[in-house]
């Protein structure tokens, strides 16, 4: 007798649901790591900018009154463009928010708004503020 050799659909279920329970004790962590790293990408971001910032200053006298200018502008000294790139988004797809002067007599004020765009807010939501 000639049987065709397989698995049979108690095997085939046992193995999707160790399969489900593996997949459940892994996906958290990987999108915990996924928040995190967004947050990390912001500030790398906000920190190439400080340096774009300065650099725009010690030639202009001052800092830009928009974070265009960093790419195009036509004030005396300009000696850009400071970016490499046009300006980029924040990691979630949002402006980066930049006003100049900034808050507590800080000469600019730079900020990613996290994830829902608008201020305030916790988690991914919190804003990342760089000044």
């Amino acid at each position: 007798m000639n049987r065709n050799k397989g698995f049979t659909m108690m095997e085939l279920l046992i193995v999707i649901v160790i399969l489900g329970l593996l997949a459940s004790l892994v996906a958290p962590k990987m999108f915990s790591k996924q928040s995190s790293s967004m947050r990390k990408i912001a500030k790398a971001q906000m920190q190439m900018f400080e340096t774009s910032l300065d650099t725009y200053r010690l030639d202009i006298g001052d800092y830009p009154s928009s974070i265009s200018e960093l790419r195009k502008s036509d004030r005396p000294n300009w000696d850009g463009p400071y970016l490499p790139k046009a300006v980029p988004l924040d990691p979630w797809g949002n402006d980066y928010v930049y006003k100049t002067p900034g808050k507590d007599g800080f000469p600019y004020y730079l900020a990613s708004l996290g994830k829902d765009g608008q201020e305030g807010g916790e988690g991914d939501n919190e804003d990342i503020i760089h000044q």
